[in-house]
């Protein structure tokens, strides 16, 4: 029993599709506008994971390509901001994760994230302190999304405040991303500009990521 999201169990049947001869072609592109030859395969296979996250989620638009959350996160900041861009995250002591500023990581070498946190007293993300940080510092995206936050994030609170201020509102929805697929946890695409997700840990696919 793994009650770990990033180290979920695959399913049987996912193993079985990695194990296949499929593994061993070059994809690179998009269906139909592909690098290499003999791709119908894998186009036809990437045409219906599009498809099915789209309607799973509600989404306009789905790339699948990202080889892992962090690449979709990582995709998603290089099409919405510019180096040295103001970004709001959650703060790595308060559940944030590597990709939301991390010294160490792309992003807090790339751009310049300043953290919000929660209350002391209850423990929940502290909307009021993160109001004020958006209009003193007018960040170019909000991030919202945590690895450990064990609460539902208020999107529509979110949304407002990256209004606010005309800000992006990127989700980082990784954990929550197969509770939000079973109705269990609330959808952040109607809030977000872009959702980045994991197709592994709670969906039980494989590793890669996807950006909704």
């Amino acid at each position: 029993l793994q009650l770990i999201a990033a180290e979920n169990f695959t399913s049987p049947a996912v193993l079985a599709a990695l194990g296949s001869p499929l593994a061993n072609k070059y994809a690179e592109g998009y269906p139909g506008a592909r690098h290499h030859g003999g791709c119908e395969q894998a186009d036809a296979a990437e045409r219906i994971a599009v498809r099915r996250a789209t309607a799973l989620f509600g989404a306009e638009h789905a790339n699948v390509q990202p080889h892992s959350g962090s690449s979709a996160v990582l995709a998603a900041y290089a099409a919405l901001l510019r180096p040295g861009d103001t970004v709001l995250a959650m703060g790595l002591p308060y559940g944030g994760h590597l990709t939301h500023g991390a010294p160490g990581n792309f992003s807090g070498r790339w751009f310049d994230f300043v953290g919000y946190g929660v209350d002391p007293d209850t423990g929940l993300i502290d909307h009021t302190r993160l109001r004020a940080l958006a209009r003193a510092r007018h960040p170019k995206a909000i991030v919202c999304g945590s690895i450990s936050y064990p609460r539902h994030p208020d999107y529509a609170l979110f949304r407002e405040i990256a209004d606010e201020v005309g800000a992006y509102l990127i989700v980082d929805a990784a954990h929550p991303m197969g509770l939000i697929a079973g109705g269990a946890a609330p959808n952040p695409v109607p809030y977000a500009d872009v959702v980045c997700a994991t197709t592994h840990k709670v969906l039980r696919g494989p590793r890669g990521g996807m950006i909704l």
